[in-house]
């Protein structure tokens, strides 16, 4: 299977992907979304940053996921994984309502790769993850 990931411009996570400084990537959501129980080892994640194209790749290697009861089950999730996953923010406190559910999914083999779109029709105007059985089913 094959994920798209789109991340936040201004958080620059990326190039710390491409690194191997940010080595998962991590999604901490109120419900059960995509990729929860949608991505395996050795499913491929592509990467884009909001409103540009996918220049990125990487393979999963290792997938976690997590229920969140209370505030001290998200800040284990960041003692233990937190540097990996290049949080911009690991202040649990601050981040306002505590997430219900995380997905941890450890990156092997990023690279670079040549730009290029996706049509994200169908998928929901504000969707931050895509699952798609092929790529080249959303590819322009």
């Amino acid at each position: 299977m094959d994920h798209v990931a789109i991340m936040t411009p201004s958080w620059k996570l990326i190039p710390k992907i491409l690194s191997g400084e940010k080595s998962i990537e991590s999604r901490w959501y109120q419900t059960r979304r995509a990729p929860w129980n949608t991505i395996s080892i050795g499913d491929r994640v592509f990467f884009k940053d909001s409103g540009k194209s996918i220049t990125a790749k990487a393979v999963v290697s290792r997938v976690w996921q997590f229920e969140i009861k209370s505030m001290k089950d998200a800040e284990k999730i960041v003692t233990e994984f937190g540097q990996r996953i290049c949080l911009v923010n690991p202040n649990v406190a601050t981040w306002g309502k505590v997430p219900k559910y995380c997905i941890l999914i450890e990156l092997n083999h990023p690279e670079s790769i040549p730009p290029f779109t996706i049509n994200k029709r169908g998928f929901g105007a504000g969707a931050a993850w895509i699952s798609t059985d092929s790529l080249e089913n959303i590819r322009v």
